[in-house]
């Protein structure tokens, strides 16, 4: 089965982002044989940044994004989003690609089910 995660909210401010990974998480635990497909919209791009400091007991988004691509999750950023939020030129996370609509288009289309946080 192929699912596809589009995030919308920035990683930090509302839980959208952190829920979303919580389940693709979930999903590579129980059901390893799932193909996982993110792709970051709007403020979500910026989960991508290296180097996130959060407050000791407190999620971060920087861990949750390098465990699921260490268990063969893609994810992938929309480029016009991260150019205006200037960080297209940015180091992003290993793994981490920017992409393009017509990128979304097509996971969208080769998906089984699609969610969007």
């Amino acid at each position: 089965m192929k699912i596809l995660f589009i995030l919308n909210d920035a990683p930090y401010g509302s839980e959208r982002t952190y829920n979303a990974l919580r389940l693709v998480m979930a999903l590579q635990k129980e059901q390893p044989q799932t193909e996982i497909h993110i792709f970051l919209v709007a403020d979500s791009v910026t989960a991508v940044l290296p180097v996130q400091s959060t407050p000791q007991g407190y999620y971060n988004v920087e861990r949750m994004l390098k465990a699921v691509i260490a268990k063969g999750g893609q994810v992938k950023t929309c480029g016009t989003c991260s150019e205006a939020r200037g960080i297209k030129n940015l180091a992003l996370l290993e793994g981490v690609e920017i992409s393009t609509m017509s990128q979304l288009a097509q996971w969208t289309v080769e998906s089984d089910k699609v969610l969007v946080f």
